[in-house]
C-alpha cells in the first residue's frame, strides 16, 4: 500500500488553491452564465479523449494506491462507467437543453410558458477512495453537460490517482473551468464550507452529516450519496447456484469496497447450507487463489483491513460461525492486505457486522422462515442504498418492490443498476438524498427556471380596478367554483 498521507504544507497549499479557484470560477461563470451547446459538447469530448489517453497511467496509479487494484476491476468499475456517462451526456444533451413547454391557463391568454434549464454556477464534488475515477468523472461529466464550473475534492487515500487525474484535467481545462484537489480531512472540511451552487458528496453517512451541516451555513443544496446495509433476498424456489451467480460479482468486485455491494443475505432457513456451498463453488471458480492473485483487489489500507478483521473477531466472539472461502490461509491473505470472501452465519443484531456497513468481502447470512419475515427485517432497519432480490416469481418481485424502500433495486442482479445511465441513482433517508445519472442528473446540476412570456397584447388591463365591472363578475363566475 502507498503512503496515503498529505503533509501540513500540502494541505495548506490545497486550501489556498481552493480559495483562489473558487473566486476564479465564480468570476468566470458570471462572464458566461449560459454556455453554448457546442462548447459543452466539446468539453465532454475532450474529457473522454483525456480518459482514453491516460488510461494506462490511471490504472497503474489505482494499482499503486490500493497496493493491488485488479486492472479489470479498474476497467469495469471506474473506466467503463465513466466513459458511458460521458457518451450518454453527449447523446442526450441537445434534448436536455431544450426548453420544456408548459400550458397557460385560459385566464392568462394570450401568453406562453416554458421551463429553461440554466447552469447553476460552481459545483463542488467530494469523491471517496473506493471508485475515485468514476465517482469524480461521472458527476463531472453531468455537471459540465449542464454548463457549470466544477471543483473536485479527491480522497486522501488515493494520492497517486489524484496526481495523475489532476495532470489529465489540467491538459484539458483551465482552473477557471475545472479544478481538482488532494489533501487530508482538513482540506475536505474546508472544501465543504464554500458557498457552492450545488455540492455532491459520496461517502459514509457519518461524514455526510458533517458535509450537510457545513453546506447548510451557506444554504448550499446538496446531493448525498451515502451507503448502508444493502440486503439481498433469496427466495424459496430459485436454483441456488443461479441465485449466487446473480449477486457474487457485485459483492466481490473491488473486494466488496462498493457502496452498493450486497451487505447481507436473507436466505430461507432450510437453504442456508445450499447457499454456503453454492457461494463456495462460485468463489473458488472465480478466485482459485487470493493472496497472490492480481484479479483480487486489496483492501485499501491497514486501517480498513484491521476494521474488517475486528468485525470478524467480534462476530466469532458472539457466537457467529466464520466460513473463509478459497484455498489460501487467512494469514497469507492478511499479509497481502487481502481478504477472501468470508461468510458469517448464526448472526445476531449485537454483532458489528449487522450494525455497520461492511464495505469489504464479509457476507453475513440471515435466515428467515417466511418472506414476510424477511421484508419486516429490512423495514425494521434504516432504508438501504440498494436492495437485491434473487427470484423468478413475478408476484414476489411485485411484493418486494411495493413493500420495501431502497434507493435502487436489482432483480436477479446486484450493483449493476448503478451502471444504467438512464436510471437516476440516489439513496433514501440515511442512505442519501437527491439523484444524479440520467436526465435527473442534468436537472440536479441545473436550475429549472420558470418563464411566463406575454406578447404585445396585454389582456390583464381588462381586469384592472376599479373592481365590480362585468369582467370581474365573469371571472369570478367561471373560476371561483
Amino acid at each position: 500500500m502507498a503512503d496515503n498521507t498529505y503533509t501540513i504544507e500540502q494541505d495548506s497549499h490545497f486550501v489556498d488553491a481552493i480559495e483562489h479557484h473558487f473566486e476564479q470560477q465564480k468570476a468566470s461563470f458570471y462572464q458566461q452564465p449560459y454556455l453554448a451547446y457546442e462548447q459543452r459538447i466539446e468539453n465532454l469530448k475532450q474529457l473522454k479523449a483525456g480518459m482514453l489517453k491516460h488510461q494506462s497511467a490511471l490504472i497503474e496509479a489505482l494499482d499503486k494506491d490500493f497496493g493491488c487494484r485488479s486492472h479489470d476491476d479498474s476497467k469495469m468499475g471506474d473506466f467503463m462507467p465513466s466513459l458511458m456517462a460521458i457518451d450518454y451526456a453527449i447523446k442526450h444533451l441537445e434534448s436536455w437543453m431544450k426548453p420544456s413547454k408548459r400550458k397557460v391557463g385560459v385566464l392568462f391568454q394570450p401568453a406562453k410558458a416554458f421551463v429553461m434549464y440554466q447552469p447553476l454556477g460552481v459545483v463542488g464534488i467530494i469523491t471517496p477512495w473506493n471508485y475515485p475515477l468514476y465517482l469524480a468523472i461521472g458527476p463531472l461529466a453531468t455537471a459540465l453537460a449542464a454548463g457549470n464550473k466544477v471543483m473536485i475534492k479527491m480522497s486522501e487515500f488515493t494520492p497517486t490517482t489524484n496526481q495523475v487525474l489532476h495532470a489529465m484535467l489540467a491538459e484539458i481545462f483551465t482552473t477557471a473551468d475545472v479544478s481538482l484537489y488532494g489533501g487530508g480531512p482538513k482540506v475536505a472540511a474546508h472544501f465543504s464550507t464554500k458557498a457552492f451552487d450545488h455540492l455532491l458528496f459520496t461517502g459514509s453517512t457519518r461524514v455526510g452529516k458533517m458535509v450537510m451541516a457545513a453546506a447548510a451555513q451557506n444554504l448550499t443544496p446538496v446531493t448525498l450519496e451515502l451507503g448502508g446495509k444493502s440486503p439481498t433476498i433469496i427466495d424459496t424456489q430459485i436454483d441456488m447456484k443461479d441465485a449466487v451467480s446473480r449477486f457474487i460479482l457485485g459483492k466481490t468486485l473491488n473486494a466488496g469496497q462498493t457502496c452498493v455491494a450486497p451487505d447481507y443475505i436473507l436466505c430461507p432457513k432450510n437453504r442456508v447450507g445450499e447457499l454456503i456451498e453454492a457461494t463456495r463453488y462460485w468463489h473458488d471458480k472465480m478466485y482459485p487463489k487470493v493472496a497472490d492473485n492480481n484479479d483480487v483487489t486489496a483492501i485499501i489500507n491497514s486501517a480498513q483491513l484491521s476494521r474488517l478483521k475486528e468485525c470478524l473477531d467480534d462476530a466469532e466472539a458472539k457466537g457467529g460461525k466464520i466460513e473463509v472461502l478459497g484455498s489460501d490461509s487467512l494469514e497469507a491473505c492478511l499479509s497481502a492486505c487481502k481478504l477472501p470472501l468470508t461468510l458469517v452465519t448464526n448472526v445476531s443484531d449485537d454483532m458489528t457486522v449487522m450494525q455497520q456497513e461492511i464495505f469489504g468481502p464479509l457476507l453475513p447470512i440471515v435466515s428467515y422462515q417466511t418472506i414476510d419475515e424477511a421484508i419486516d427485517f429490512i423495514n425494521d432497519r434504516d432504508r438501504p442504498l440498494a436492495l437485491y432480490l434473487c427470484s423468478h416469481d413475478k408476484a414476489l418481485q411485485k411484493k418486494v418492490l411495493e413493500q420495501t424502500h431502497a434507493g435502487g433495486v436489482c432483480i436477479n442482479d446486484a450493483a449493476m443498476h448503478v451502471a444504467q445511465e438512464d436510471l437516476p441513482f440516489g439513496g433514501v433517508g440515511p442512505s442519501g438524498m437527491g439523484h444524479y445519472h440520467g436526465p435527473e442528473g442534468f436537472m440536479t446540476f441545473s436550475k429549472a427556471k420558470s418563464v411566463f412570456q406575454k406578447g404585445k397584447f396585454n389582456s390583464a388591463v381588462q381586469a384592472f380596478p376599479p373592481y365590480g365591472k362585468l369582467i370581474h363578475k365573469l371571472i369570478y363566475k367561471f373560476f371561483l367554483r
